[in-house]
């Protein structure tokens, strides 16, 4: 069995041998970029240009607000759960029209 301090030697090695892997990496795929830009004739301009593919579903700005409470304020933009105003409202007998921003 291995004592403390031999195992901490070797923790140390590994955490030494895996920066220095990750540099190597880092500077491997940094050249391979370089290479393919250099290849196609791109830029940095041209990776941030607007002609760049969307942003995934999910990660999209904000939706619009489609349903009000006028008591309260409180607001729903008809995604997800109905909130628990609104279900309350719908439960009393409301119309979900009622509170439809316009």
């Amino acid at each position: 069995m291995a004592s403390l301090q031999d195992l901490l030697d070797r923790k140390a090695a590994l955490e030494k041998e895996i920066e220095a892997t990750r540099k190597q990496e880092r500077a491997d795929a940094i050249a391979q970029v370089r290479s393919l830009m250099s290849q196609y004739g791109l830029s940095l301009s041209d990776l941030n240009s607007k002609g760049a593919a969307k942003p995934p579903a999910g990660q999209g700005g904000k939706v619009a607000v489609k349903y009000r409470n006028a008591a309260t304020g409180d607001t729903w933009s008809g995604r997800g759960l109905q909130p628990k105003w609104l279900k309350a409202a719908l439960a009393a007998g409301r119309k979900i029209e009622e509170f439809a921003v316009k």
